[in-house]
């Protein structure tokens, strides 16, 4: 199946409550033909569907979700501000049933603590009735909903276990009232069991808004209007209507609207919230800027390159979105865990009420300890214990300029016992510069050799070109006549009255040009070029890649971190051991074939894993075939596309950071499905046994679901180290 028959599609779901109804509905869009692969995310609320081209309808999936009982609709692209206001509206109208639950179930406690100090208080039978009345059916409505939508869809989730547990016992009070045997009701139970739930539904509604605000930060970056100049006239229209070639007017203190190009104008530009740099940025004509970033204090001009879902931001975003609403490789066990959940546990319930039966109990008493299995095995916290780390983990690293393309990447990055670097532009800054000018000619000064050599080369396009004219500090050099360059050897050039040869050694030994040899220099991995004035060596020149300032620190810090660092480079053997030895890497491979990085990087995958940071085309490969790539956002966009993490400000120092990070979240991960697991060991036996009412049942699970969501969002307070 080729790839461009596979389309990608994400819905927004609406009434889900618990990792039953997430993996039910992941099962439902799996079975759909045409579905290749479907995921859907309890904590953002998402589907994610990939399927075949022209075999399926975006309109048969959101009937097939709301067949299942519940509700879709297409993600909206660049809607922040309308799922903002959705998810805000939603919270406001929970926290108006809550408050309403709550003022009607406090007689019930109240009522409930006299009876425990001493007090007096006693609610008539019919003040009971009403009241749990409109508790049980008005504000825990949404659960026999949800339930109801289970049911007609042959499964079970929390919601049914919440209305089995307490219509039990609301029916159970209501048949004693009316055969006259007040003494003893359960109204109080249904009641607080349903408000407790509530409480906790909305707690980590709260929570779980507050894991996405990374991504809405970013989505806010953008301005929703912008200014641009059309026919002489400067017009504001909104952002989604700018079209690309726009000349697109930017004011001081305004963030960019769209990506593009300077035309005119000069300002600095604020990036740290996409790159996480803190310094702001140069900006001339020719140079690009990145919409959502702030304007200092020039006035541009900027020449609309890229919009929407395609520019530096979109693709930022819609990068956290997919790793967010992606599930790790544990969470494959938690769902098949979470499936077989509610069923065993109804199972339990109906054993537990025909166990204190057979035990001599009395109905009513088998009937309160089967509620409080029902009620205290609701598994909300087992089905948010990995979604919400992950949402907070990679939105902690996307603050630190670390985007992390899926939830494995996240999950597998702390296991990789070995780091493998590529060296130019990864761990040295990827262009020339000269290092050293030398005049062979006793009568020439080397300033002026370099100034000669500079002219030469304002026909070239070569780096080492590029290099030399940028350490001229002549601003008007002399006059090129004519330029000839010399694939793999060099240039030839005349320069005024001079006939200028710039090249190795092998161009000067073509032309009979004795030059001195310079191992010293090619042995520092230097590369050397000479410089002939009408036939005579004149001088040479010598270039280098300098090691990026962070380099150091960031072997350094991998290594304290346990981790072997090897640099795999296709560079001369003199160059790759030279950066070797300065960092202190464990290992160097050089003279490599971008076709065998690949080969070299696979064996290494079974001594405890390894994650390959590169740049460049050559590197992807390698990028794959690791078991967590990580790319430089200074790099190729063949590199970022196979990496499973990207570092956007291209500095290796955060190589080790997003190790941290990883390292991080998976404990997290682990630290949630420890306390979900164990509350459910401990609670369904002491429930079973009859030592937990429904009332503190109820309490403890809305307690567990808050207790990991907060747990989760304690990785908000993650910083990076390599600053």
């Amino acid at each position: 199946m080729n790839k461009i028959d596979i389309q990608s599609l994400e819905l927004t779901i609406s009434g889900m409550t618990c990792a039953a109804c997430s993996g039910r509905l992941e099962r439902v869009l799996n079975n759909q033909p045409g579905v290749v692969s479907a995921t859907v995310n309890l904590a953002n609320e998402k589907a994610s569907i990939a399927y075949k081209d022209a075999t399926l309808a975006t309109t048969d999936l959101i009937k097939a979700v709301e067949k299942a009982g519940f509700g879709a609709e297409p993600a909206a692209e660049d809607g922040y501000e309308a799922l903002e206001a959705r998810q805000n509206a939603r919270l406001r109208r929970d926290l108006w049933v809550l408050a309403g639950a709550l003022t009607l179930t406090l007689p019930f406690w109240l009522q409930m603590i006299a009876m425990w100090t001493g007090g007096w208080l006693v609610l008539s039978p019919l003040v009971q009735l009403v009241l749990a009345t409109i508790v049980q059916f008005g504000a825990g409505f949404r659960f026999y909903v949800a339930a109801n939508n289970a049911v007609r869809a042959k499964s079970s989730n929390m919601d049914l276990l919440v209305v089995l547990g307490t219509s039990a016992a609301y029916g159970l009070s209501l048949f004693l009232m009316l055969r006259g045997e007040a003494d003893h009701l359960y109204f109080e139970a249904s009641a607080s069991v349903v408000t407790l739930v509530l409480l906790g539904k909305v707690l980590e509604g709260r929570a779980k808004w507050s894991a996405t605000a990374a991504i809405r930060a970013l989505g806010h970056l953008r301005p929703e209007t912008a200014r641009i100049l059309r026919d002489g006239e400067e017009i504001a229209i909104p952002v989604k209507a700018v079209r690309c070639g726009d000349l697109v007017i930017v004011r001081p203190g305004e963030r960019f609207p769209v990506d593009g190009e300077v035309m005119e104008g000069e300002s600095q530009a604020d990036e740290s919230l996409l790159t996480g740099e803190s310094l702001p940025v140069a900006k001339a004509p020719g140079d690009r800027v990145t919409g959502g970033a702030l304007n200092g204090e020039g006035l541009l001009r900027v020449s609309a390159t890229t919009i929407g879902a395609e520019s530096v931001l979109g693709r930022i975003v819609r990068l956290i979105e997919n790793a967010q609403a992606s599930k790790a490789p544990v969470q494959r066990l938690v769902d098949r865990v979470a499936a077989i959940f509610v069923p065993v546990v109804t199972v339990i319930a109906y054993g537990t009420f025909a166990g204190h039966l057979l035990a001599g109990a009395s109905g009513v008493e088998a009937l309160i300890h089967a509620v409080s299995v029902l009620v205290i095995a609701c598994p909300c916290a087992l089905g948010l214990a990995t979604p919400t780390a992950i949402i907070v983990g990679t939105g902690a690293a996307a603050r630190a300029g670390i985007l992390i393309r899926d939830a494995a990447a996240l999950e597998g990055a702390h296991k990789a016992r070995t780091v493998v670097f590529d060296k130019t532009g990864t761990l040295t800054e990827g262009r020339p510069t000269m290092v050293l000018a030398k005049s062979l000619d006793r009568r020439r000064k080397t300033e002026s050799l370099v100034i000669l050599a500079a002219a030469a080369q304002q026909g070239s396009e070569h780096p080492l070109a590029r290099a030399l004219l940028d350490v001229c500090e002549v601003k008007t050099l002399p006059k090129l006549e004519s330029f000839t360059a010399l694939p793999g050897r060099g240039l030839e050039a005349r320069v005024g009255k001079k006939n200028v040869l710039i090249g190795n050694a092998r161009l000067m030994a073509e032309r009979d040009i004795p030059v001195e040899p310079v191992t010293d220099l090619e042995a520092e991995g230097h590369t050397v070029v000479y410089v002939a004035i009408n036939g005579k060596a004149a001088g040479l020149l010598a270039f280098g890649d300098n090691i990026k300032a962070e380099s150091a620190s960031a072997v350094a810090r991998l290594k304290a971190m346990g981790r072997r660092t090897i640099l795999l480079s296709g560079d001369s053997r003199a160059a790759v051991e030279k950066v070797g030895r300065t960092l202190g890497l464990d290992e160097v491979i050089a003279q490599v074939m971008p076709g065998d990085k690949a080969d070299m990087v696979a064996p290494l995958r079974g001594k405890g894993g390894v994650a390959m940071v590169g740049d460049g085309i050559n590197d992807a490969p390698a990028l794959a075939a690791a078991d967590v790539g990580i790319a430089m956002g200074t790099g190729t966009d063949v590199a970022m596309a196979t990496a499973g993490i990207t570092l956007m400000r291209g500095r290796p120092d955060l190589v080790a950071d997003a190790l941290d990070i990883s390292r991080a979240t998976a404990n997290k991960i682990r630290q949630n499905l420890f306390w979900a697991f164990v509350y459910n060991v401990i609670a369904i036996p002491l429930a079973v046994s009859g030592q937990l009412s429904p009332v503190v049942a109820g309490a403890a699970m809305a307690l567990s679901s808050v207790s990991v969501v907060s747990n989760s969002l304690l990785l908000r307070r993650w910083k990076p180290q390599g600053r």
